[in-house]
């Protein structure tokens, strides 16, 4: 698929960087609301909607958005579009704005939202920066659907409030508790990793799938990566400056062998030579010669005497 198109984005969202599933963001609403399969999809749509118009408006201001001021910026723009969402939701659907509570307002500082907006809406147009936020949002949505359906079987043996399982089932109340979210999401987890390990046993490269990408983030030049959290003024990957560095280390490496050859000759002339004994200086031995006939001369005077 061409990069940035839009089945590209949605792809993205869903399987490759599956919020959820792949890149484990937005943990808090994931484990606290999914106690039912309505309730994650309640907090999936919402996040969806709030993050798809907020990266299209971010999109559209980026280029008259001050680069310090940027993240005050996107916060306001992201708080705008959660209070109209709750109003919304308290005007239409008061029991879903119920069951979900304080994690309505919290969407604001959800590191889904702001993440996109920082990596992707903020250097991207306004289409493919829409279409990536919906096909983030459909991927949370899916995943918290999925997490809230299974606890809700396993917890009540319903799933949308439709009995499924018979009626000698005994349920399983732990599934609904919260350690229940930290067990389902574990088996999830767990799935994805197997299924992983089969395609990359296939020779199928899934170098890409939970990490965005298979370089070092601070010479990645792919906007689209969902690890890119850093300033939009970094410095890119550039193909030139490879090229260059490579001539220059090609130019280096015959002095670097030069003098390597010199220091092994010098290493060899060092080790070659046998170490002589050091000689005397004859002004040294002239005077060590003179010493010792004074002495000799005094000692046979002094034995004269005696005598």
């Amino acid at each position: 698929m061409k990069q940035n198109s839009i089945p590209e984005r949605l792809f993205n969202g869903v399987i490759k960087e599956n919020p959820t599933l792949v890149l484990a963001l937005g943990m808090c609403p994931t484990l606290a609301v999914t106690t039912s399969a309505m309730n994650g999809l309640g907090m999936g749509l919402t996040t969806m909607a709030v993050l798809a118009m907020s990266n299209l408006i971010i999109s559209l201001l980026r280029k008259f958005i001050p680069n310090r001021v940027r993240i005050p910026a996107f916060i306001v723009i992201v708080a705008s579009f959660v209070t109209i969402v709750q109003l919304l939701l308290e005007a239409y659907l008061p029991s879903l704005n119920v069951a979900l509570g304080v994690y309505i307002p919290l969407i604001v500082v959800n590191c889904i939202i702001l993440g996109r907006a920082e990596s992707y809406a903020y250097h991207n147009p306004p289409i493919p920066s829409l279409f990536d936020g919906l096909g983030m949002g459909i991927g949370f949505s899916i995943a918290l659907t999925i997490i809230g359906a299974v606890r809700e079987l396993l917890g009540t043996g319903s799933v949308f409030g439709y009995h499924i399982l018979p009626q000698g089932y005994v349920n399983i109340n732990i599934f609904v508790l919260a350690p229940g979210a930290f067990f389902v999401l574990a088996m999830l987890t767990a799935l994805q990793n197997f299924i992983k390990n089969k395609m990359a046993a296939k020779g199928k490269d899934v170098s890409k799938i939970g990490s965005g990408c298979s370089e070092d983030c601070a010479s990645c030049s792919d906007t689209a990566c969902g690890k890119r959290f850093y300033d939009a003024k970094a410095p890119l990957k550039n193909e030139d400056t490879g090229d260059k560095k490579k001539e220059q280390a090609k130019e280096d490496k015959p002095e670097e062998k030069a003098e390597e050859k010199s220091d092994e000759k010098t290493a060899e002339e060092n080790t070659s030579e046998p170490a002589q004994p050091e000689e005397k200086p004859a002004e040294e031995n002239t005077e060590e010669n003179s010493v010792e006939e004074k002495e000799s001369e005094e000692t046979k005077e002094g034995g004269k005497k005696d005598e």
